[in-house]
């Protein structure tokens, strides 16, 4: 069954799970993220604000040098300075927050990336390549490195694992 991961934290109560495979391995051929979520912490995301209440969860070292904001969402922290989210409540809206990843894609990712295989990956992996569309615009309105061009864009292209700083 493999490694329990037993949950207890301000959005999600006695939920557990288990890791299946080894961290950063094994991954769906079609999704392949090029940021780890340490790296994605470290470099900006979200404004600081995600995953604050539950890192007992996650890896310290994820959060040794994470950028994180615990009272409220800081978008200066963000590596493009810019604000690239939009509210959870308008992502539950939309359908695309499910119960046992009630912060969303990116807790998925911390999830999956662990180890941890679910129903929802085939959905969750879905809309990861569904983003990539974004590269393409960059490329078409961007000149090549040219980290002041649609900052908001590349913003969005880290919070889903894109290092668009290469684009």
């Amino acid at each position: 069954m493999g490694k329990k991961v037993e949950v207890d934290d301000l959005m999600q109560k006695h939920y557990i799970y288990y890791l299946t495979e080894s961290p950063g391995k094994n991954f769906d051929p079609e999704f392949k993220p090029e940021l780890t979520p340490k790296q994605m912490l470290e470099l900006g995301v979200f404004g600081g604000k995600y995953m604050t209440d539950c890192r007992r969860e996650f890896p310290k070292e994820w959060f040794m040098k994470a950028k994180l904001s615990p009272g409220k969402k800081d978008p200066s922290l963000n590596y493009f300075k810019v604000d690239a989210s939009i509210s959870l409540s308008e992502w539950r809206g939309r359908g695309w927050i499910h119960p046992q990843d009630p912060r969303g894609w990116f807790q998925w990712y911390c999830r999956y990336y662990l180890g941890r295989r679910s129903e929802d990956d085939r959905r969750q992996i879905k809309r990861w390549k569904a983003i990539k569309r974004h590269i393409a615009q960059l490329r078409k309105n961007c000149t090549k490195m040219d980290l002041n061009c649609r900052r908001k864009q590349r913003q969005a292209l880290l919070h889903w694992a894109i290092d668009s700083r290469k684009i």
